[in-house]
């Protein structure tokens, strides 16, 4: 029987979570622990934790004492070669299983994990490796040429594990660290640390300035377990399929604390989008609890109704989507199909859990984001004074009181960036958004120029940084312009430099010199060159001019324009 939204309200505090999970106040508190460990305590020791293929239907199962053991075996080899507690340790590979399992390895040894999209180029790995002053890097052989090409400039990077290294040509720093072959400890002793000891760096894109470290504490396992329980509804019996890659927050949260912490079983599709694929995969394993994003539905749809018909999906109990709005087409596509609707969830890599949603058993209603998660008090405010904007249909920036546990604790050595998050006393999610009567959200946009690309957060500042590189290019801005199926899509304005002619070959130019410094997501679609880019009497690109006309939408005021 499901529980009502209004009765998860009645007297709600996140200590139902702490006793559900055995935290006492003051006691250690491990992630890694909590999802491995302490679920074969409770007998959970041959349930299931991870069953994993690849693009090849090559498949592999780990019961949660596989998990258990393989994390110890990972976490004590860490030690052995000098790495300490609170050393960043980058994650940066595909979704093999060792990157769920050394995700509560360098937990477990007390270091603080930095999971990285495995697509990044040489720029952006370089950009986050040296912020973070990051010790060690656990890669593969398909990607370790990345981390080599930028080594030198890294001084503070003293080790490079391959996890398929084993008999390859490696090179100093370089050690293979193959999960199957390493000495598997008896009675290893997780680190101590405690609800507030960090344990995940991740970064995100802002409008200025380079990707921030958005720092989360081992207590934001509290928020991850009930929101994991309550909205993507996982039961004991559940197989549960989190499409997110650990790179971003989604599939850490709920591609691996959330679902474990739970000691429900996952299962992971090491492979790129193929719809046929998806649909085999989730009859095969008769899926139950489907986490997805609406660039991926949308995908789906464009791929027909037929096709879904074709495989028995009738395992699949509960849908829900994250990453960006999603539109009310595909709840009711959704609900056409499958013969239920995509529960929205709306949250960030700062909130680091659920925060808006649509619960299970609550009107949906189609382009919704939902109403908060109890315990998050929501709303949409003024962004300069912090003001509540609750009148019927106004528009304000989505706002948080602070004090959840999973809320991030600062942006790595970028106190005064965080600082800005706050106003009149609220957390400022830099999203706008309206509230119904009944108190549901609608995303109306972004407050600022980050770019929403299939569900990833894009800054500009980046890509402007990497296009300022070609000897060609004077001026550049990097702006969203609508898309069908990622919603947006990134597309830069450049200004050349004397001497220079805009015309095909030199797009295709730019576009390959950018290629290898930049994810994939953020690589521009398209270049448009321009005489000149608009600006503020100060100097200061405007580029929400050159979004508002991309989008259609208003330019607005612009008597303080440079060139006007």
């Amino acid at each position: 029987m499901t529980v009502t939204y209004a009765e998860r309200l009645q007297g709600f505090d996140w200590s139902l979570a702490e006793k559900d999970l055995g935290i006492r106040r003051g006691d250690p508190l491990n992630i890694g622990w909590h999802c491995s460990d302490r679920l074969c305590e409770l007998g959970l020791a041959r349930k299931p934790a991870l069953i994993w293929e690849d693009h090849t239907g090559e498949s592999h199962t780990y019961t949660f004492d596989d998990v258990r053991r393989y994390s110890d075996a990972i976490a004590a080899h860490l030690l052995s070669v000098g790495l300490k507690p609170g050393d960043r340790i980058c994650l940066f590979m595909d979704r093999l299983a060792e990157l769920y399992i050394g995700f509560l390895g360098v937990l477990k040894m007390g270091g603080i994990v930095q999971p990285l999209f495995s697509a990044f180029g040489e720029d952006s790995l370089w950009t986050r490796l040296d912020n973070a002053g990051t010790a060690a890097v656990i890669t593969q052989m398909k990607h370790v040429k990345k981390v080599r090409r930028i080594k030198e400039r890294l001084p503070q990077l003293r080790h490079i594990f391959v996890v398929d290294g084993a008999g390859q040509a490696l090179k100093a720093p370089e050690t293979a660290l193959a999960m199957r072959e390493l000495p598997r400890p008896a009675g290893f002793k997780v680190h101590p640390t405690t609800a507030e000891t960090p344990s995940v760096l991740h970064y995100t894109s802002g409008t200025t300035g380079q990707p921030k470290g958005a720092q989360h504490v081992h207590y934001s396992i509290v928020s991850q377990y009930l929101t994991a329980k309550w909205v993507l509804d996982l039961r004991p019996d559940d197989i549960y399929w989190c499409n997110a890659d650990p790179g971003w927050v989604t599939g850490t949260s709920y591609g691996i604390i959330g679902p474990w912490a739970n000691g429900v079983t996952q299962v992971v599709l090491d492979a790129g989008f193929n719809a046929e694929a998806w649909y085999r995969f989730m009859a095969k394993h008769r899926v139950t609890v489907w986490y997805s994003a609406p660039t991926a539905i949308r995908l789906l749809m464009r791929d027909g109704n037929e096709l879904v018909r074709r495989f028995d999906l009738s395992s699949l109990r509960h849908l829900c989507s994250v990453g960006e709005p999603l539109n009310a087409e595909a709840v009711i596509w959704s609900q056409e199909v499958f013969g239920k609707p995509f529960h929205d969830t709306f949250w960030q890599t700062e909130t680091g859990c659920i925060v808006i949603t649509n619960f299970p058993g609550m009107k949906v209603k189609p382009g919704s984001m939902g109403r908060p998660f109890p315990g998050i008090t929501a709303t949409v405010v003024d962004p300069a004074t912090g003001e509540p904007r609750t009148g019927p249909g106004q528009v304000g920036v989505i706002a948080l009181r602070p004090g959840w546990p999973s809320q991030i604790r600062g942006y790595w050595n970028n106190p005064e960036g965080y600082r800005k998050k706050f106003v009149n006393g609220w957390y400022l999610c830099g999203d706008r958004a309206s509230i119904d009567p009944d108190g549901y959200f609608w995303f109306v946009g972004r407050d600022d120029d980050v770019i929403n690309t299939g569900g990833h957060l894009v800054g500009p500042f980046e890509i402007e940084s990497a296009l300022l590189e070609h000897p060609a290019v004077a001026e550049s801005a990097a702006v969203a312009t609508p898309d069908k199926v990622n919603m947006e899509v990134v597309k830069a304005f450049v200004a050349l430099k004397p001497g220079y002619e805009p015309d095909d070959d030199l797009e295709l130019e730019i576009m390959n010199f950018i290629r290898k410094k930049l994810s994939p997501l953020a690589m521009p679609q398209s270049i448009e060159f321009v005489d000149s880019l608009p600006k503020t009497r100060s100097g200061k690109i405007i580029r929400r001019i050159l979004r508002a006309q991309e989008f259609g939408e208003p330019v607005g005021d612009i008597s303080t324009l440079m060139n006007d």
